[in-house]
């Protein structure tokens, strides 16, 4: 992890959010990535790499399933994150830290709901 991104996760600490593992920042900044590089956005002008909530949490579920398997629901729960609005209020704190940018459109609420980590996360690994 960069110096960089060092001190943007101590501004984050320091505004007294402490829900969230720094891996969790890294990971999510990270799926952000993937997930653009995925949909086929990497080389196209940073204003059409946009991506919504529901593309980033089906793309973060995506890239955590493939480096976690049946351990990606404990990983992200140790890290804090326990559904998709948690992607999103991590999403937004990076916002204002200038890590990310958002469009006019979005909203933390995007990531509401989007789907239920424990059928997305479990179910696949129920062998009963």
């Amino acid at each position: 992890m960069d110096e960089k991104f060092l001190n943007v996760l101590e501004n984050i600490r320091q505004k007294d959010d402490k829900r969230f593992a720094d891996a969790a920042y890294v990971f999510v900044s990270e799926a952000v990535g993937e997930t653009v590089r995925k949909l086929g956005r990497s080389q196209k002008r940073r204003s059409e790499r946009h991506i919504t909530g529901a593309e980033l949490s089906e793309g973060l579920a995506d890239f955590a399933l493939d480096r976690f398997g049946p351990m990606t629901y404990l990983v992200l729960k140790n890290w804090g994150i326990s559904k998709t609005r948690d992607i999103g209020d991590i999403v937004y704190s990076l916002i204002d830290e200038h890590v990310l940018s958002k469009s006019d459109n979005d909203s933390v609420e995007d990531f509401n709901e989007v789907y239920s980590f424990r059928e997305r996360f479990l179910t696949p690994w129920d062998v009963n």
